[in-house]
């Protein structure tokens, strides 16, 4: 039986089994067993016919132009649309420097209609995780009432598949972070959360049984293990299961040199020897979670996008549609397209395979 694109049904690696309908929301559900700090462990019940998504963070780029999107566009063209050709979720990233507008969300919803397996993931404003003082002022009510506005409308149209409490390395486990998270979990309950720790602090068992007693998931990252970083994992606390794969850049991963572009820090592309234990990791949260998402955030020159179409082909098994211009750049994604190249590429602009696929 054929897959609906895109949508990864996982009970083991490389075989797939379908399913009636894509769950968009999980329910929150109680084990009567607490969950153990070990990677191999979870509160979340089993099952066999978790959805796995697997996508990018963010789509609006300048560098993604000639390499992810054409360098000329057709009217009407836009980067949600396009993506939703390839990947059944997104990262929204703007949400965690503003709150969502209400009508972008709707544009946006309208821009994905075509994958009606498609589900947006979104950050929760920064002001919620990175300034925990103003939060605790009066003002908080009218900023809540902000970011819901947005969220409500994906939600409602039931494109919204969890939202993502990015904390920085900074925050580290104290009693007043415990209590700070704890309040933010029981303020925004109402939606499928996610959150990100950075700082090695959170690896203990208190974290998980915390963020599953409020039905959160536990976000497993990869990035630079400096000092005190906290290490992969392979954790899921709830329903929903999450990864996030930053990349690897040590040089300027905590640089505060400013000669160093912003993008520096997302300026990597993982080999398939670095994905493959990501790959069994993602195999294990999914064997615990209904609904996995695996977002890669390496996004400079579209490096995530390569990362996400590579891991979607590992974990399918079988070959994947692959945008024209990423191919034309990237040559080693040539291996896992499903068609062959628009053009015949005599002189590949991108780099040989043997940068990535070594």
């Amino acid at each position: 039986m054929r897959l609906p694109a895109l949508t990864l049904l996982l009970p083991s690696l490389y075989s797939a089994v379908g399913a009636n309908r894509v769950r968009h929301f999980m329910p929150r559900r109680k084990s009567q067993t607490t969950p153990r700090s070990d990677e191999t462990n979870s509160s979340a019940s089993a099952a066999p016919d978790g959805i796995l998504r697997v996508g990018p963070a963010g789509w609006s780029y300048p560098d993604w132009a000639g390499y992810v999107y054409p360098s000329r566009r057709t009217k009407g063209f836009h980067e949600a649309t396009y993506l939703a050709e390839f990947f059944d979720t997104i990262e929204i990233n703007t949400s965690f420097y503003h709150p969502l507008r209400p009508d972008h969300a709707a544009q946006w919803i309208d821009r994905v209609a075509a994958n009606p397996r498609f589900v947006f993931t979104a950050k929760l404003w920064q002001r919620f995780t990175h300034d925990i003082r103003s939060t605790t002022s009066a003002s908080t009510t009218a900023d809540e009432r902000s970011v819901r506005a947005g969220f409500d409308v994906l939600r409602a149209a039931k494109r919204l598949g969890a939202v993502l409490l990015q904390f920085p390395f900074s925050f580290h486990r104290a009693t007043e972070t415990v209590a700070y998270l704890s309040a933010v979990l029981k303020r925004f309950a109402d939606y499928p959360l996610v959150v990100e720790v950075r700082h090695a602090s959170w690896d203990s068992r208190e974290t998980l049984e915390l963020l599953h007693a409020n039905g959160a998931a536990f976000c497993n990252i990869d990035q630079p293990i400096i000092g005190r970083s906290l290490a992969p994992s392979a954790q899921a606390t709830s329903p929903v299961g999450y990864v996030r794969l930053h990349g690897r850049r040590y040089d300027s991963w905590f640089s505060d040199d400013a000669t160093i572009p912003a993008h520096e820090r997302y300026n990597y592309l993982y080999t398939a020897e670095e994905l493959a234990p990501w790959v069994a990791r993602v195999r294990k949260v999914t064997e615990r979670a209904r609904e996995t998402f695996v977002v890669t955030n390496n996004h400079f020159q579209g490096k995530s996008v390569v990362n996400a179409l590579q891991l979607i082909s590992i974990l399918k098994g079988s070959k994947v549609k692959v945008p024209e211009p990423l191919r034309r750049q990237y040559p080693e994604l040539e291996a896992i397209a499903d068609t062959p190249p628009a053009e015949p590429m005599l002189f590949p602009m991108g780099r040989g395979s043997k940068d990535v696929m070594k």
